[in-house]
């Protein structure tokens, strides 16, 4: 009977099974599929290369007896990563493990990676002549995508509105499209799912992520070498300009004059903009006033942390993605307790997967606590508005919907003033966010409030106790 790559893959796995745990054996096999069998060489499929570095790791030598059992001697093994994280990777990651009469030790690998050594630099055509015929790289990261974006509250609009964009670059009324919101929320994330999707959609159309710290350096390179408008005509043939953390922009006078110049060229000939930020366009310092009125042309749309519902999607969308089983409760106690933001909560899945392979330990929800434990404790937590609000109006003895009313009574006006404060101390939202969540106030209010927490805490005794008594209860 003729050996195909299935029925040598389920030898194999018959005889893994029988030599590591049961947890083990369903963390790392159960998801690996067998791809084909080509002179003696095995093709196996793993879900990202974390996954095949484990396997590398820890179990080299027993797949490397379990192939030799059924193929011989001259066995390869080659994994095959779908969701390598490479920028501008075109070609499946592969590793090859010859079994051959040396050591079983992982030492004696020949290993053949047909990868470059690293990410390719951002090539600027601008240097070239004839530059509208050049190609331009993307620097797009395909795995950064709507499948694996996940959608709830926290993002409805943003991730809407950068599908219709995707759909219609530059002929929607996002444009720009400003994605703004706290640490690992997922802007970078959408961004990048926007230029993929209309890569997919449009390939004859020329996408460009870039970091606008990366913009900054370039421009910088461009006076320095005395083509300004070389850089300028590079970036106004761009069908689809993505500038990731446009908030660095901030006090650099030169680069935003050029990128005014360049956001205007595009916009005026119906290219898309899509831009990111830590903060709304209201709450930006030291950004030109012409620039900030063109950011506001389109749709500034803000991610806020995720809800338990979206927690949980985003564990198991991890999970399925790397090819892990855990068991609910454990979801959801990571659900329940790592909140503040998504790479936390991807972090401390791969942290708690590494855990209980590297001790060979199953995944329990003990092993999940301590995991929690050290991991959260070295992480600034984020308060929420809304538990803010319910601190101060317990502190002052009223209930939150009378901290939030249009009654203009002083104490409960101070109140206010004060959550306001805190809200912009403790959290990532911005002015208009807090303003909205604080009894529908507009981002002056709220700015006015935090100047009012600050003079009065300097020359008012009792105002003062009130802050540091508040600050006490909000940090514990």
């Amino acid at each position: 009977m003729t050996n195909t790559a299935e029925t040598v893959w389920t030898n194999c796995l018959s005889f893994i099974e029988d030599n590591i745990t049961q947890q083990a054996y369903k963390t790392w096999f159960e998801p690996i599929k067998a791809v084909k069998l080509t002179d003696n060489a095995l093709n196996i499929q793993v879900p990202s290369k974390f996954f095949y570095e484990w396997l590398e790791e820890h179990y080299v030598k027993l797949l490397k007896v379990a192939l030799t059992k059924e193929l011989g001697a001259t066995a390869k093994l080659v994994y095959v990563i779908r969701m390598e994280n490479t920028y501008g990777n075109k070609q499946p990651f592969t590793e090859r493990i010859p079994s051959s009469n040396r050591s079983n030790s992982t030492s004696s690998q020949n290993v053949n990676v047909p990868l470059k050594s690293k990410s390719p630099e951002l090539k600027n055509p601008f240097i070239i002549p004839g530059i509208r015929n050049v190609k331009i790289e993307s620097q797009l990261n395909p795995n950064y995508n709507f499948e694996n974006y996940l959608e709830g509250e926290s993002n409805r609009l943003a991730r809407s509105a950068g599908i219709a964009v995707a759909n219609k670059p530059g002929g929607t009324s996002f444009n720009p499209l400003l994605i703004f919101g706290g640490v690992g929320l997922g802007k970078t994330h959408l961004a990048h799912a926007i230029g993929v999707d209309v890569k997919d959609k449009y390939p004859e159309k020329t996408v460009l992520y870039i970091s606008a710290e990366k913009f900054v350096q370039q421009y910088s390179e461009s006076v320095k070498k005395n083509n300004r408008n070389d850089f300028i005509h590079f970036y106004q043939v761009i069908d689809v300009l993505i500038v990731d953390d446009i908030q660095l922009l901030s006090g650099k006078a030169g680069t935003q004059d050029v990128f005014f110049h360049i956001f205007n060229h595009l916009h005026q000939n119906g290219k898309q903009v899509i831009l990111t930020s830590d903060k709304a366009p209201v709450d930006m310092i030291d950004i030109e006033q012409r620039l900030l009125s063109r950011f506001k042309w389109g749709l500034s749309a803000e991610l806020n942390h995720p809800d338990y519902e979206t927690r949980v999607a985003i564990i198991k969308n991890k999970l399925y993605r790397d090819g892990v089983e855990m068991p609910d409760d454990i979801v959801e106690f990571l659900a329940n307790n790592i909140k503040t933001n998504i790479r936390e909560l991807e972090g401390a899945i791969i942290s708690l997967i590494a855990h209980s392979s590297f001790n060979k330990k199953e995944i329990t929800i003990d092993l999940a606590k301590k995991i929690v434990d050290n991991y959260v404790k070295h992480t600034k937590r984020e308060v929420s508005i809304d538990y803010i609000q319910k601190v101060v109006s317990d502190y002052f003895q009223m209930d939150v919907e009378t901290l939030q009313s249009k009654t203009r009574k002083r104490h409960i006006v101070q109140a206010r003033q004060l959550a306001m404060f805190f809200a912009k101390k403790f959290t990532k939202a911005s002015l208009a966010s807090i303003g909205s969540q604080i009894g529908q106030r507009d981002h002056a209010t709220v700015l006015h409030a935090c100047k009012t927490v600050d003079n009065l805490s300097s020359t008012d005794k009792q105002f003062r106790k009130y802050v540091e008594d508040l600050q006490k209860k909000l940090t514990i």
